[in-house]
């Protein structure tokens, strides 16, 4: 199966490393970044989410505008438009970057992230409201003609569209989260279900609940599944555990000076059972398989995309090909300098596993089906 490499498109220079710069939505940056992106073989880029931060959709139709084949995946909380306005940004989006948009919906795992934004639900009231918001949005993306809403967060009459997306039947859609809520919502409706990087045992866990999910929501397909990671890679295996060092030292000495790096959720007791996997991980050891390593997630309190794979980039590459053949087809990787780590990892990296997945590809066409089960069982062998 092809595999795909999604990165960032960060609006400004910082990172839990290093302080911005400049401004926060720093127009040529954001463009300089995303070019390096697309000229050292990414295929696409993600807009997060953020209270305060620059709205994802405005930047990424100034983006889509300016660069030629990159995709965009944008992040998107339903808490912050009515789902008919959201389902024709996208479709203009959809419009303006030619067909390369995908929408990443996202739930919200801290209580007071939300309430920023005046959101007051329960995290499983939020899950039970994206997947209405979900099937609304692809309501409006695909109906020619009027119709009526009426759920539990939403009701409307007569509404019907005058833009469409260019992507038939409609863009994808992008989703993510750890706890039985999510699994529910995002086996149902998600195209693309995204998960932190995580040992090799734990995500092919992870993999089989999401299929489960979508098994249970009466689906005959299941989501492509998506995993990130924080690549820390130099031409050495002792250059790439100093420079990891580093890094994590710097993590930490910003955090010990009181600069917050994250405003969308507490470093000390996250709520979302995303981040609270990634530290209890983490307390178990900093060491797992063939290159993950967990104090990078430990020094942020598991915030988000946290967890780092240490190596050459021949050493990374083939810790990301282990979780190819898991059935992870999108990978997702995001270094602590945004330029200059993106134009490294594009050169070193993305060559290696792209070869090797070919090779394994026709390896796998000779010796029949590859199955998440055989992979499974050989994990409980070996463990």
């Amino acid at each position: 199966m092809p595999v795909e490499f999604l990165g960032i498109a960060a609006t400004n220079d910082g990172s839990e490393t290093t302080p911005r710069s400049g401004v926060s939505f720093d127009k040529e940056y954001t463009l300089r970044l995303a070019r390096a992106h697309e000229d050292h073989g990414w295929d696409r880029v993600l807009f997060a989410y953020g209270s305060g931060s620059p709205i994802p959709a405005a930047a990424a139709g100034y983006l889509a505008a300016k660069v030629g084949s990159l995709q965009i995946l944008l992040a998107h909380r339903p808490n912050v438009s009515y789902p008919t306005y959201a389902a024709r940004t996208f479709a203009t989006l959809d419009q303006i970057s030619d067909g390369r948009l995908t929408v990443h919906f996202i739930t919200g795992g801290s209580d007071h992230e939300q309430r920023r934004e005046g959101d007051t639900l329960t995290k499983d009231e939020r899950y039970a409201r994206t997947r209405e918001y979900i099937e609304i949005v692809k309501k409006v993306w695909t109906r020619r003609e009027a119709f009526d809403h009426e759920g539990e967060h939403y009701r409307f009459n007569d509404f019907v569209s005058d833009v469409f997306p260019v992507q038939e039947p409609h863009p994808g859609v992008s989703f993510g989260g750890s706890s039985p809520a999510a699994y529910a919502a995002g086996g149902a409706e998600a195209d693309v279900y995204c998960l932190w990087g995580e040992p090799l045992a734990q995500t092919a866990e992870q993999i089989e609940e999401v299929g489960r999910a979508a098994r249970a929501a009466g689906r005959a397909d299941l989501p492509r599944i998506q995993v990130a990671f924080r690549p820390i890679i130099a031409p050495t295996e002792e250059l790439a555990w100093e420079k990891a060092h580093r890094t994590v030292g710097a993590i930490r000495e910003r955090r010990a000076g009181g600069q917050s790096f994250t405003r969308r959720r507490s470093a000390e007791s996250p709520e979302n059972t995303g981040s609270q996997r990634l530290i209890a991980i983490a307390e178990q050891g900093e060491r797992f398989d063939r290159a993950l390593w967990t104090p990078t997630a430990a020094a942020t309190g598991g915030a988000g995309n946290s967890n780092a794979l240490v190596g050459t980039p021949e050493t990374v590459a083939q810790a990301l090909l282990d979780y190819y053949d898991l059935g992870v087809d999108i990978l997702s990787a995001r270094g602590y300098d945004l330029l200059d780590d993106a134009i490294d990892f594009g050169r070193y990296v993305i060559p290696i596993v792209r070869e090797e997945v070919a090779k394994r590809d026709r390896e796998r066409a000779e010796r029949g089906p590859h199955t998440l089960e055989r992979t499974l069982s050989g994990l409980a062998v070996a463990g």
